[in-house]
């Protein structure tokens, strides 16, 4: 028995797959913790 592959539809399948695992990880994705240093912070509002 011959066996097609429908193409057209395989692509359109793994392309909402891709979107999915993009929108997954921008959703995971955690902003880089960087080192803020509060009393100088304090400092420079009270020179102001």
């Amino acid at each position: 028995m011959a066996v097609t592959t429908l193409k057209r539809k395989l692509r359109r399948k793994r392309q909402g797959q891709n979107t999915r695992t993009i929108k997954l990880k921008q959703l995971n994705a955690q902003p880089v913790i960087k080192n803020v240093d509060v009393e100088e912070i304090k400092k420079s509002f009270e020179k102001k």
